[in-house]
């Protein structure tokens, strides 16, 4: 009779409880398996699950259920986690929806970048100023509801992304941005119905190739114009590769189609773990990526640009340029967007979400997200006539 009894109650309590909860629990329970940081992320998956649960009570709508699954990837605190889907009052992707990036220096925030072309630089913002306020919020007060509720010290790595997400703002509003305790920048939303070329090139400075990748690493369509570019600046002096506006990453088919035109064998690039294999049955896996030519190789300088703007894909290219030893790399720290994503499905909202599983690292064994170019320059004009110099010297 006991063993009835408890049957019938865990069937009760499993069809008693709502789509947001049982879709609430395989969401958890996915990113305890599968996320593949836990060991450097500094908060408490298990705390994070009994901080939630009591909203999840209240949760009466697909929008109040993507509003707390987005208050708890932040729990994450990293651009790679994310829904598939978005409120108008959601924030904007880091680094995709932002054109700021702040560095928490001594107890303040401070703009170390700003995208160029940006409604942000428009707006007279410029890299050393110090963030006080969010539309009109204390920036400190504002970080606040972006902080994971699950860690017991926050980080630098935790106030900088966000402060970051902070000034991304939203899809419905406009930003206005507190500077120095006295000035005041106001950003209207950026509307951006601007259909712009995948990939764009030109001969500058004399004779050296310049291409631009337009944050299209995940377009197919890029290989066939990268490849347009490529045997259109053959008889240059030297190519400037800039990935400085690939915030939303892509995949390895493109970066590695890119990558094989300027190689002549096939070489190792990328190293890949798998901490979930291990986790689960106490095996460790690791992998090494290789890139194969293909087409007519370049075989003359190539210069690399990267910056904050340099997301996932982007960030690979950049470390298997260096790995390889074949690019010289100029710029500054790039998104820091963590691993390789797997995306899932939740089976009740059909609300798609996705996170690191894999980690990447460069060949040489450094996290990808930690890397940072040797010729490190922060002005993206300087960073060009450094590249344009570059290749003048090897000639």
């Amino acid at each position: 009779m006991l063993r009835i009894i408890i049957i019938f109650c865990t069937v009760f309590f499993s069809y008693s409880q709502t789509k947001y909860q049982k879709d609430f629990d395989t969401y958890w329970t996915t990113v305890d398996t599968y996320f593949g940081y836990f060991d450097i992320q500094n908060i408490d998956w298990n705390e994070a699950k009994k901080i939630y649960q009591s909203d999840i009570l209240k949760v009466k709508s697909d929008d109040d259920f993507i509003r707390l699954l987005e208050k708890i990837n932040n729990e994450l605190y990293n651009g790679h986690v994310s829904l598939n889907v978005n409120l108008a009052s959601s924030s904007r992707l880091l680094p995709t929806g932002t054109d700021l990036w702040l560095k928490y220096i001594d107890n303040k925030f401070i703009i170390e970048s700003v995208k160029e072309g940006s409604a942000a630089e428009k707006s007279g913002l410029e890299p050393g100023m110090e963030i006080t306020g969010y539309n009109n919020v204390l920036i400190k007060e504002g970080i606040k509801k972006f902080l994971p509720k699950s860690a017991e010290a926050y980080t630098n790595v935790m106030y900088e992304y966000s402060a970051n997400l902070l000034m991304a703002g939203t899809h419905n509003s406009e930003r206005i941005i507190n500077v120095n305790g006295s000035l005041t920048f106001k950003i209207d939303i950026v509307r951006n119905n601007e259909t712009v070329k995948r990939v764009e090139y030109s001969r500058i400075a004399g004779n050296i190739g310049y291409v631009k990748i337009n944050n299209s690493l995940g377009d197919y369509k890029t290989i066939r114009d990268f490849d347009k570019a490529i045997n259109d600046l053959q008889e240059t002096d030297g190519i400037i590769l800039d990935l400085r506006d690939t915030p939303s990453g892509g995949n390895t088919t493109v970066a590695r189609a890119i990558m094989g035109r300027f190689i002549a064998k096939e070489v190792p690039y990328q190293r890949h773990s798998f901490p979930y294999e291990e986790k689960l049955y106490g095996v460790k896996r690791s992998t090494v990526e290789f890139v194969s030519p293909r087409g007519g190789n370049y075989y003359k300088q190539l210069v690399v640009l990267c910056n904050r703007w340099t997301g996932s894909m982007g960030e690979g290219m950049v470390i298997g340029f260096d790995g390889i030893n074949r690019a010289e790399i100029i710029g500054t720290e790039m998104a820091g967007l963590l691993g390789a994503i797997y995306n899932y499905t939740l089976p009740e909202t059909g609300i798609g979400f996705q996170f690191p599983v894999e980690k990447l690292y460069h060949i040489n064994g450094t996290p990808r997200e930690d890397f940072k170019p040797e010729r490190y320059i922060a002005d993206p004009k300087e960073q060009l006539q450094k590249a344009i110099d570059i290749i003048n010297e090897s000639l």
